[in-house]
């Protein structure tokens, strides 16, 4: 579903990511390790669109999406989460999830398309009318990740679920990634909480510095 092949990326004259290889299935998870400065995000990014690959290919279900804009491979299926919790605050919850599915077809039935997500997050059901502002940092991780889930994306990128949220709300976000890519969602997850991460993915890549601290 994702494929990845030598794949160049950096910043201006930076160059960060050298020659990486990555491919994923149809229901699985690969977590990608590695310290802070070693391109873990920016892969995410440049396999995103937001950042354009100096070298190398991105295959989005054998077509290669390589330096397109991020809304045109959000079109084809691919989602990307970011870090920070990254919704609309002044919006309703209810509202963020339905925009999540703004690239679908069509005017979906709210429960049919979000009940799978509200069923794992019965904190959002309680707080559909509240603006998004008023949640929790995990709770506004919660909505990202259900605002993705509407999308319906073939291919998921997660970047650092856990980050900056309460520790007892990990296993349940992980565990929501995982019964979605039980759906045959191919999901990539950069994640810090390892020994979590890797109770749910099925391979890991490690990203790494060399003695100078270059990626």
């Amino acid at each position: 579903m994702l494929e990845i092949s030598g794949l160049h990326a950096g910043y201006g004259r930076v160059p960060v990511l050298r020659g990486i290889d990555l491919s994923v299935a149809p229901g699985e998870i690969v977590l990608v390790l590695g310290p802070n400065g070693a391109g873990k995000s920016t892969l995410l990014r440049s396999i995103g669109g937001f950042i354009k690959p100096t070298a190398g290919t991105v295959r989005l279900d054998g077509k290669d999406v390589t330096g397109l804009a991020p809304e045109e491979i959000t079109r084809r299926g691919l989602r990307l989460v970011l870090d920070g919790h990254r919704v609309f605050p002044e919006l309703s919850v209810r509202d963020n999830i339905r925009l999540g599915a703004a690239f679908r077809g069509g005017r979906p039935d709210f429960e049919a398309m979000a009940g799978p997500a509200l069923e794992m997050f019965p904190i959002l059901r309680q707080k559909l009318h509240d603006p998004a502002r008023d949640l929790s940092g995990g709770q506004q991780q919660m909505l990202a990740l259900a605002q993705a889930f509407v999308a319906q994306p073939r291919v998921l990128l997660c970047d650092e679920p856990s980050l900056g949220i309460a520790q007892m709300l990990i296993p349940p976000i992980l565990d929501f990634l995982k019964r979605w890519a039980a759906l045959g969602t191919a999901v990539v997850i950069v994640e810090q909480q390892i020994d979590s991460a890797l109770a749910v993915a099925v391979q890991a890549i490690y990203l790494g510095l060399d003695e100078e601290g270059t990626p």
